[in-house]
């Protein structure tokens, strides 16, 4: 008969030992200097003729930096998940939908500082801070990997422009940045409802908050016509383009203390 006891302590396989915390984080920081930098992502015709249909300018200089982001967002992604993204379409679907921001902007008088609430893998933020150069952009995002790949991101690229705040919004909304920018901009950041919340205190009075939203954006303001009567804020633009809708809204009046 076959012994069939319980095995001995001694018997059973070793424990794996955990990773050491600290040689992960090095080893973070050195795939993070992005030496050597991963491959660019060159424009494609496709998206070339999709910033000529939406009247998008762009530099050679600013096509290339663009270009670079792109592939450290790509290894970045392989590594981290940070986004969704596909090479051959990253420029059209990330890019050039990003830069449809550009055309709202263009028409504010006053527009010297930015906020992007829940940057991720940088987008809107990253593209808007090579293509607008001129204003001082504030980079919200709460994971500290993403965090961490946006400030990388913006030293390789020398975005000077670009600062990256490792915070949750609703609490970065608590400090000195509170009423502090001319507009505020967020793709893929949740319903309508709830990022009015975490974005509209970020907001001088008179700012305009951009939110890249989709099919159904009409739906989602709808559903936010509450916390936007609540925030002093309404919606003074729905800007159809041929990738997107963007929600344009404008902050009236100082935002309750009880927000977010």
């Amino acid at each position: 008969m076959a012994d069939q006891r319980p095995p001995r302590k001694h018997d059973a396989k070793p424990r794996a030992t955990p990773p050491d915390p600290v040689a992960r984080e090095a080893e973070l920081a050195e795939w993070l200097r992005f030496e050597p930098e991963p491959p660019a992502i060159p424009c494609d015709p496709d998206a070339r003729a999709l910033l000529g249909r939406l009247g998008i300018e762009i530099s050679a200089e600013e096509e290339q930096l663009l270009a670079r982001y792109l592939g450290m967002l790509f290894a970045a992604n392989e590594r981290f998940n940070l986004t969704r993204i596909e090479r051959d379409s990253a420029w059209s679907r990330h890019v050039v939908d990003s830069l449809t921001l550009l055309a709202p902007m263009a028409e504010m008088a006053q527009l010297t500082h930015g906020v992007d609430v829940g940057s991720g893998g940088g987008l809107p933020a990253i593209p808007l801070a090579i293509a607008r150069r001129d204003i001082g952009w504030t980079l919200i995002e709460a994971t500290g990997k993403k965090a961490r790949f946006l400030d990388a991101v913006a030293r390789k690229l020398g975005l000077q422009n670009v600062a990256v705040v490792q915070e949750r919004a609703e609490k970065a909304a608590r400090t000195s940045l509170r009423e502090s920018f001319d507009v505020a901009t967020s793709r893929a950041v949740g319903g309508l409802s709830e990022l009015v919340v975490y974005s509209i205190p970020f907001l001088k009075v008179g700012g305009l908050m951009l939110a890249i939203k989709g099919e159904r954006a009409a739906e989602e303001i709808a559903i936010a016509k509450q916390p936007l009567y609540e925030l002093h804020a309404a919606v003074v633009g729905e800007i159809r383009t041929e990738t997107n809708t963007i929600v344009a809204i404008e902050k009236q009046r100082k935002t309750p203390s009880k927000f977010p």
